[in-house]
């Protein structure tokens, strides 16, 4: 197919050079107005300016995926996810209506910088082009590493949450070719992901070809392993005639079949000629006989069973090699994909994948196995924090303690107002002996957010590790002694609680 001439190729240095010229006589000055990261590997904000003449208003779109790892112009904004992931839920805490101040390259290299002023200070949206490495990483004011939208294992593992960013060690760049020589400003914008839209779409095509193909050649596959097993079954239409002929010549001479023989010689009814029938020593001569007339009853509902199955499964074979024939055909499945039978055939066989190293899908939080055995209401309440850690708060007194004594371990750290009663919080520090200070001040709020002082504009928390939590024998539900720790004056910020609120991870 011509759309896929060019795929894997990225923006290149001149024409992101090109974007940045439009972003900037576009739209700097201009402030957003909502952050979304629809799925894995893509964000999106809408931008508005108000000129001297005119408004303008659009929604940018940037992809880090690796092959089409790019920025353009969507139609409109993508549907939010219930679950906003770390990114955008920072990016919605500490940039909402933040104002765009400069567009440009870093490093004269495929790294486009978007400079933001926001209530909280400077901030920069680096989309850094790469191949593999894509990324888009969110620095502060002194360039360190903030948020990065794909796993900075998976691009850049020399960088690190608080760290300074460095740009890449790579050959000096190219300029590479211009594929949009005729378009400018916001039309290049669109072009852009138009063409990339173009491909998404004939690879979704190529591999909706692949999983049909793949669907059905396992399909032909169990076809004809189910009529050979059933024709084979046909064929032993002679042992149940042998069966029933044994039978009923043993019921003749029963009488002649002496207790503990492994056999007996009959005459055949029809032909005269000698019959050895096989017995069972251990049998009565009666049991062998009903053994005998069992066996064949068996045989009998497996050979009518077969009969009525054989046309079936010679004709789902037969429908199998026709629509292998008729895909082999065909360029556009389209038609063919809508039917109900090829959607079951495709539900039953074809697991879909993702065609970037990136999925096109947020996974579905694991269950953690702390707590896989646990009835659901003992299941603690799951948010991540804005650098990733997750927070787990108790729904109930009964609960609290089996979070506090039971899931709780190593260096995790516990939050509990103090003089206040309200929901264990528990930060997961993942080992790490100085958790970073937002995770900290995350958890606080939730601490506060989940006690009887909820609406209040300060309070007071108790920070204390894990390993200094106590519960006394029969002390009542919920009630722990703490040792050491410290107390953090929380000043209430609402954009952070909506933040950490909206991170909420379902089990």
């Amino acid at each position: 197919m011509a759309a896929h001439a060019t795929l894997g190729v990225m923006l290149s240095l001149v024409e992101l050079e090109r974007v940045a010229d439009a972003l900037s006589s576009e739209f700097v000055g201009g402030r957003v107005e909502r952050w979304v990261a629809p799925d894995r590997g893509r964000l999106a904000f809408s931008i508005y300016r108000r000129g001297e003449h005119e408004k303008r208003k659009a929604t940018l779109g940037l992809d880090v995926r690796p092959e089409l790892a790019r920025i353009g112009l969507l139609e409109r904004m993508p549907k939010a996810p219930s679950n906003q992931p770390a990114f955008s839920a920072f990016l919605r805490a500490h940039l909402s209506r933040a104002r765009l101040e400069a567009v440009g390259l870093r490093g004269g290299d495929r790294q486009l910088m978007l400079k933001f002023s926001a209530r909280e200070g400077e901030f920069t949206l680096l989309l850094s082009l790469f191949g593999r490495r894509s990324n888009l990483y969110l620095l502060d004011a002194e360039d360190r590493v903030l948020q990065a939208l794909r796993p900075l294992g998976e691009t850049r593992s020399e960088l690190g949450v608080g760290a300074a960013y460095t740009d890449p060690g790579a050959a000096p760049p190219q300029a590479g070719v211009d594929r949009f020589p005729q378009a400018s400003g916001l039309a290049l914008l669109a072009a852009i992901e138009r063409h990339y839209g173009e491909q998404i779409e004939g690879r979704a095509a190529d591999e909706d070809r692949r999983r049909l193909v793949g669907a059905l050649k396992k399909e032909r596959k169990a076809a004809a392993r189910r009529l050979e097993r059933i024709e084979a079954e046909l064929e032993e239409s002679d042992q149940a005639t042998s069966l029933q002929r044994d039978g009923e010549l043993l019921k003749a001479n029963l009488g002649r079949v002496e207790p503990g023989a492994d056999k007996v010689v009959v005459e055949d009814f029809s032909t005269g000629e000698p019959v050895q029938i096989r017995l069972d020593a251990s049998r009565s001569p009666k049991a062998n006989l009903e053994a005998i007339f069992k066996r064949y009853q068996k045989l009998l509902r497996r050979l009518t069973k077969a009969g009525g199955q054989v046309d079936a499964a010679r004709e789902a074979l037969r429908a199998a090699e026709a629509l292998k024939a008729e895909v082999d055909g065909l360029d556009d499945l389209s038609e063919i994909l809508e039917r109900a039978e090829v959607k079951r055939l495709m539900g039953r066989y074809a697991t879909k994948v993702a065609t970037n190293a990136v999925s096109s899908q947020p996974k579905k939080p694991a269950l953690p196995a702390a707590y896989r055995s646990l009835a659901r209401k003992l299941h603690p309440r799951r948010y991540r924090s804005a650098e990733g850690l997750e927070i787990w708060v108790g729904r109930s007194d009964e609960a609290n303690d089996v979070l506090t004594t039971r899931l709780a371990r190593g260096k995790d750290l516990f939050f509990h107002l103090d003089g206040a009663p309200g929901s264990h919080v528990i930060l997961r520090t993942e080992g790490r002996e100085d958790p970073p200070p937002e995770a900290i001040l995350d958890a606080c709020e939730l601490a506060v957010h989940y006690s009887k002082q909820k609406n209040a504009g300060r309070a007071d928390v108790h920070v204390v590790p894990i390993k200094n939590v106590k519960k006394p024998k029969g002390a009542k539900r919920g009630l722990v002694y703490v040792s050491g720790g410290k107390s953090v004056h929380l000043r209430r910020e609402a954009a952070r609680l909506e933040r950490i609120l909206a991170s909420k991870i379902d089990d």
